[in-house]
């Protein structure tokens, strides 16, 4: 059998008391401390990572996060303090290191922080010790540590400079220092003057500026560590903080003691800097941001509060905020109260509405402030109620993790019990029991029983009874009637815990006296019972089996008890047992200690100390409950917090339970809800019509302003288009003008750079065919040294040569000579002087060498240095030319960039043509689109039309009937007069023969449209019957179903009442369907639909031909279009055309005006016929003009 593990899957509530106790990961997932786990939680999913405390933790004291948002740092206190690293981007939070004080005798670490490059960290121990230790915590390695402070000034704050990974600030109760890390030891800087103030928190502004608050409500601003000034507070909020304390004296004597607690003046207990300014909180409830000026100071901008709660018993408006936090984009603020609730607000909306009063909201979903005294969970919902010392009762949903419901009371609500179904709810108060139905969207309560001081109560597993206990007394319940059944008396103390068995015929209690009883819930007896005075029972429950009772107490075990006797017992721990759950599946048991920590011990029960602990609360568990399903185990605690386990094997499989449990979502409504749900629909739909009445005269509006809008725009496109093409020839005479003078000013600078060059081209091959020369003999010259040179070298060779044979001969013969005569000192002292003068021989011979080396050497330099200069006048003279031609190439290109920017104006000149005609050619699209929509509204009209007299010709078939009789009538009428003036023609008797005829023929006619109204009338009468008939048989099956409903609680008679009315009522249906069937009426539908599928099929050929004749008349459309545009391009062309001749008239015509000045002149007389035509030729180019205009 595989053990059973509990995980922590999710968690309620939020830990108080814990510095910096909230902060951003990312812009959607926050970091806050709940029980003994850090809890990050993801608000747009809704998902939460809960990160565990150490085995030997005694409690979260302070949380700090790295500026890369990386690393976690959560000081822990116990009997030796120390500092986890947790690694943010694992998912399980890996612990990078755990930090200690070394040999210091540290307990906690009251605050924490890292630096900007989160390579360092900061510690600040509490007192008595007050010691500052600063690590390198990669390497686990202490590298300074200081005292701060002594106990009488105790330390709120430690902060590095962001801008500077080496200065430190540390505040507190008249503390205000900035340390420096300087030559392995931290140094102070600053040694202000703060002996009276108490600051509660600072921020850092720039890299000199701090900004603190304090206890009293200043924000005083420090500049390298002396204080300059004091920011002020706008009065307004110093008076809304002094009515709401004044408010707070008003209220009820029950809440007195929170109201004396709060301090009268506003204290500024958090302080947060940000891009624009910074943030505080002053007083409770309240947040002031303050922006900065040009003046290098501050002003406020804007208040945000909490909102009011829902009960003004407890405004939350005490709320003192103890964090404030900013997402990395700077987008959400969000803070932490002493409450244990998390609020955030958006800074965007804040910007936004900055005349309307902001307010906070939950940052997730408001939680238990205070000790949860009673958890409850119900069988067909997935819910689990709890109650608190904070006087609300709330309504958890363990698989959505929302919370549902929850309602505030004016008294503190010590249990809580659910029914099985989810829709009722036991809560005990100090006064009475009060039972309650869980509505749609509030608990109300709809009966009371007198049941004082109910410490414990619980619904029976069918829900048809309830135990309530009061003192030691535990009183039984009726829930349909209401009664007390039994009273079961015998514990001399009081009671701590109750629990039905499975099948409720049996209740088990333990209490503060050491009594275990089990009683018969049928009898009100005692079955068996248990008594150990010395230990006081705090939790009781049974067996999977219920043949066993499982209780604990405070003598530190675990005790299974059955008839009378203890059969087991878990040997004791450290730690008393506090609750206990057992699974109904008989393979686990759970138990929660007075020290937070949940046990998961295997069934059945071992004699070692073999279990699995979990570290879960920071405070005692008081109440432990699984699930029906046995999926989830659900804890509470005295810490306010709720925490959801799943139970799994160690494989990580879910238990599975034999019943299969099917939760319902059924909810209670009341019917005046009902009726208010049902009225605001109405006014809703009655606001929607007016809504779209509004919004189709506001459409009808706009499409005339559109209309005439697009008006305005076809004038002024019009009259854009004319000066367009205005400025089009302004420009290309523009343009012919700057051509012609460029063309000019480019054949001038052309003609001088090529004489320039020419000129330069010959002074340079000039210069460098003299160089050239120079050059060459200095060559030859260079060539005749170099020959000597070698020459005189062999020449003083071989005479060198020729002296060192002559001295070696002589030499050599002197020696023979003397070598018969002196002895052998004097042959080796004339040696060495041999040698000698050898030596220096060769020395003066290698000296001569040198001088006439250095001599050439200096030659050989000199032509070289004329050399270079020769070349570097040479290089100058190409660079010259170079030069020269690199103009020329500027201006050659500076010209293609003027021919380059005329073609670019010519082609930006066609594409503005271009777009005029685009602009044309959509007005007139969007012209036709408006006609063919008009049109086809129209056709949609006349059909609307036409299927509306289609229906209701069946409804006026019988009035048709009756005025079909009326023209038959007057057909009569006529006819006799025709008789009258027939009577000339044909005889009488013949005439009066037709007459009987016709007149019998009508007879026929009316008597048959009589027998059809009556048929008609006939079956008017029975379909009114028909609907009758069905109103009197849905209001008894209402009746029969209201009666039905009674026997809610009783199966079996529900049963078969449901099928007495399925019986009785589907036999009538069948019987009134058999009736209703009857031949006429088949007639009948079966002529209705014949008429209807003709006037169908009429309808049909009607919008086949109607589509067709649609279709003609768009093609007909679009080839007059065709034809229009061509029409269009012609007369553009002649346009052009006549431009051109007019502006050759006019050319003409001042060649003729200034010809007439000259009448000496020969060509005058013959040109003057030819200008007469010129005012016809422009009215008919007018008249072009004009229908160019019109067409477009």
């Amino acid at each position: 059998m595989a053990a059973i593990v509990a995980q922590s899957q999710f968690i309620f509530g939020v830990r108080t008391g814990v510095k910096n106790g909230l902060c951003f990961f990312d812009e959607q997932t926050v970091v806050f401390p709940s029980g003994n786990s850090c809890v990050c939680y993801n608000t747009v999913q809704r998902s939460q990572r809960l990160f565990s405390g150490s085995e030997k933790s005694q409690g979260l004291c302070a949380l700090a996060l790295s500026a890369n948002r990386r690393y976690l740092a959560v000081s822990e206190c116990g009997e030796k303090a120390c500092i986890t690293v947790l690694d943010l981007q694992h998912e399980q939070g890996r612990r990078r290191k755990v930090l200690t004080a070394g040999d210091l005798p540290v307990q906690q670490f009251i605050c924490m922080a890292f630096s900007p490059d989160s390579k360092y960290l900061i510690g600040q121990a509490g007192g008595p010790e007050w010691m500052l230790i600063f690590w390198l915590w990669e390497k686990h390695k202490v590298l300074a540590t200081v005292k701060t402070t002594s106990s009488n000034n105790p330390v709120t704050q430690v902060s590095f400079n962001p801008y500077n990974n080496t200065q430190l600030c540390v505040s507190g109760s008249g503390v205000f220092k900035l340390f420096r890390y300087s030559e392995g030891a931290l140094k102070q800087s600053s040694f202000a003057k703060v002996e009276s103030f108490n600051f509660l928190c600072h921020t850092w502004m720039s890299e000199e500026r701090v900004i603190t608050g304090t206890d009293a409500g200043r924000l005083l601003v420090f500049e390298s560590g002396d204080l300059r000034k004091e920011i002020s507070v706008p009065s307004k909020a110093v008076q809304r903080q002094s009515d709401r304390s004044e408010n707070r004296y008003t209220l009820m004597y029950d809440q007195q003691v929170i109201a004396e607690s709060l301090p009268a003046v506003p204290r500024i207990t958090a302080i947060l800097s940000y891009s624009k300014g910074f943030a505080c909180s002053y007083g409770p409830g309240t947040v002031c941001l303050f922006e900065k000026t040009q003046e290098d100071s501050y002003r406020k901008s804007r208040e945000i509060q909490i909102p009011p709660c829902r009960n003004d018993l407890t405004p939350a408006e005490c709320q003192e905020i103890d964090t404030m936090c900013i997402s990395p984009a700077e987008e959400t603020l969000a803070i932490s109260t002493d409450r244990g609730q998390l609020y955030s607000v958006s800074l965007s909306s804040v910007d936004m509405n900055k005349e309307e009063q902001l307010h906070f909201e939950f940052l997730s979903q408001p939680f238990h402030s205070k000790s949860i005294t009673g958890l409850s969970v119900c069988i067909r919902k997935p819910l689990v109620a709890t109650s608190s010392l904070d006087r609300s009762v709330r309504i958890w949903n363990y698989e959505t993790k929302v919370l549902e419901l929850y309602k505030e009371f004016q008294e503190e609500a010590h249990s809580v019990a659910l029914h099985p179904t989810g829709l009722f709810i036991l809560v005990g108060f100090s006064d009475k029991l009060r039972l309650m139905n869980l509505v749609i969207d509030d608990i109300r309560t709809f009966k009371e029983f007198t049941v004082r001081s109910c410490q414990e109560c619980a619904f029976s597993h069918g829900g048809h009874l309830f135990a309530a206990v009061s003192g030691n007394i535990i009183h039984i319940y009726s829930v349909t009637s209401f009664e007390n059944i039994l009273n079961l008396k015998g514990h001399n103390g009081k009671v701590r815990g109750i629990e039905w068995s499975l099948d409720d015929s049996r209740l088990v209690s333990c209490g503060m006296d050491g009594a275990v009883y089990e009683w018969n819930t049928q009898t009100g007896k005692r079955v068996s019972e248990s008594v150990l005075k010395s230990c006081s029972y705090t939790g009781v429950a049974f067996s999977s089996d219920c043949k066993t009772i499982l209780a604990v107490g405070t003598d530190l075990m675990l005790k299974e008890i059955q008839d009378c006797q203890v059969l087991r017992e878990v040997p004791p721990d450290e730690v008393a047992h506090t609750a206990l759950a057992v699974s109904r599946s008989g393979r686990v048991v759970f138990t929660g200690s007075s020290s937070g920590t949940i046990k998961a011990i295997k069934y059945p029960l071992p004699i070692q100390k073999e279990w699995i602990m979990y570290q879960a609360h920071c405070g005692p568990v008081t109440k432990m409950a699984i699930t029906y399903d046995e999926q989830f185990l659900l804890t509470g605690s005295e810490d306010g917090c709720l925490l959801v386990w799943t139970i799994i094997d160690k494989e990580g499989r879910g238990l599975r339970s034999n019943t299969q449990i099917v939760h319902t979502e059924e909810i209670l409504v009341t019917k005046s809800d009902l009726e208010e749900k049902t009225q605001n629909m109405l006014e809703l739909k009655m606001r929607l019509e007016e809504l779209q009445m509004e919004g189709e005269y506001q459409l009808r509006l706009r499409d005339m302003n559109y209309n005439e809008k697009l008006k305005e725009l076809s004038d002024k496109f019009t009259q854009q288009i004319e000066t367009l093409t205005t400025t089009q020839q302004v420009m290309k005479t523009e343009m012919e003008k700057r051509d012609r003078e460029n063309q000019e000013k480019s054949t001038e600078v052309a003609m001088k750079h090529s004489k320039e060059l020419k000129d330069l081209e010959l002074s340079c091959n000039q210069k460098l065919i003299v160089e050239h020369e120079k050059y060459q003999d200095i060559l030859q010259k260079y060539e005749k040294m170099q020959k000597e040179y070698e020459r005189q070298l062999r020449s003083a060779e071989e005479n060198k040569n020729q002296a060192l044979e002559d001295l070696t001969q002589q030499c050599e013969s002197k020696l023979q000579e003397k070598t018969q005569l002196l002895a052998q000192e004097d042959a080796q002292k004339q040696i060495q002087m041999f040698k000698e003068i050898v030596k220096q021989t060769e020395e003066d011979e290698e000296e001569m060498i040198r001088d006439i080396q250095i001599k050439y050497e200096k030659k050989l330099y000199t032509e070289k240095e004329i050399n270079t200069k020769l070349k570097g006048e040479n290089g100058i003279m190409n660079q010259k030319f170079y030069s020269l031609q690199r103009q020329i190439d500027d201006r050659c290109t500076d010209i293609t960039k003027l021919k380059q920017e005329r073609q670019r104006l010519l082609e930006l000149i066609r594409s503005l043509e271009s777009d005029i005609e685009d602009l044309k050619r959509q007005i007139s699209g969007h012209e036709r689109t408006g006609l063919d929509k008009d049109n086809t509204i129209s056709g949609l009209k006349k059909k609307n039309q036409e299927l509306e007299k289609l229906k209701f010709v069946l409804e006026f078939q019988l009035s048709e009937l009756k005025k079909q009789t009326e023209p038959q009538q007057d057909n009569i009428k006529e006819k006799r007069e025709r008789i009258h003036q027939v009577c000339v023609h044909v005889t009488l008797e013949e005439a009066l023969v037709q007459t009987d005829k016709s007149n019998a023929q009508l007879q026929l006619t009316v008597s048959d449209l009589g027998l059809k109204l009556r048929t008609r009338d006939k079956e008017l009468h029975k379909e009114m019957q028909k609907v009758k008939d069905m109103e009197t048989h849905l209001q008894r099956l209402k009746s029969d179903l209201h009666n039905c409903v009674s026997f809610i609680q009783d199966p079996r008679k529900l049963k078969d009442s449901v099928k007495i009315i399925h019986t009785k009522y589907l036999q009538q249906t069948h019987e009134m369907e058999k009736s209703s069937l009857d031949d006429d009426i088949q007639k009948a539908f079966r002529n209705q639909r014949d008429h209807l599928e003709k006037t169908v099929a009429s309808l049909k050929t009607r919008l086949a031909s109607s589509a067709e004749e649609h279709e003609k008349v768009y093609v007909k459309m679009m080839k007059e279009n065709v034809t229009l545009i061509t029409e269009i391009n012609e007369l553009r062309k002649e346009l052009y055309l006549l431009r051109t001749q007019v502006k050759d008239y006019k050319a003409q015509l001042t060649i003729v005006k200034k010809k007439k000045s000259h009448p000496n002149s020969e060509e005058g007389p013959q040109k003057e016929p030819k200008l007469q035509d010129v005012p016809a030729r422009v009215n008919w180019v007018q008249q072009k003009r004009a229908r160019c205009h019109w067409l477009g």
